[in-house]
């Protein structure tokens, strides 16, 4: 089960990295602010935790699921507001709460997988 919730956690880490690229270059890019700064800004913060992540590490797994709470606020933010593209917020709060989902229950499993292993 604990790897189930590891896929879950990267599949919305990732999903939610390249929607936002996708998004903020292609999509619907911002006309206030450079893209490259837009970038910064909201997809900057998504490289934090990447090789944690990718190393199965708890820890990030647990402060990445503080992190999707911000990408979750964001997708109802711009949900809530006039787009071209109002799927594009719908897949970021998805994505978001895959991420948050997948990483809490991964952190939550590894112990109990851990001492299941000892046994």
């Amino acid at each position: 089960m604990i790897r189930f919730w590891r896929m879950v956690a990267l599949t919305g880490y990732f999903g939610l990295f390249g929607l936002l690229l996708l998004w903020l270059t292609w999509l619907e890019p911002l006309h206030r602010l450079p893209v490259a700064l837009a970038l910064i800004l909201w997809v900057g913060p998504l490289l934090f935790p990447l090789r944690g992540l990718l190393r199965g590490r708890p820890y990030t797994h647990a402060w990445t699921s503080f992190l999707a709470l911000f990408y979750f606020v964001f997708g109802v933010f711009h949900a809530a507001g006039p787009m071209a593209h109002p799927g594009l917020a719908w897949f970021a709060i998805g994505f978001s709460v895959l991420l948050f989902l997948g990483a809490i229950l991964y952190v939550r499993a590894k112990p109990f997988a851990h001492a299941m292993e000892s046994h």
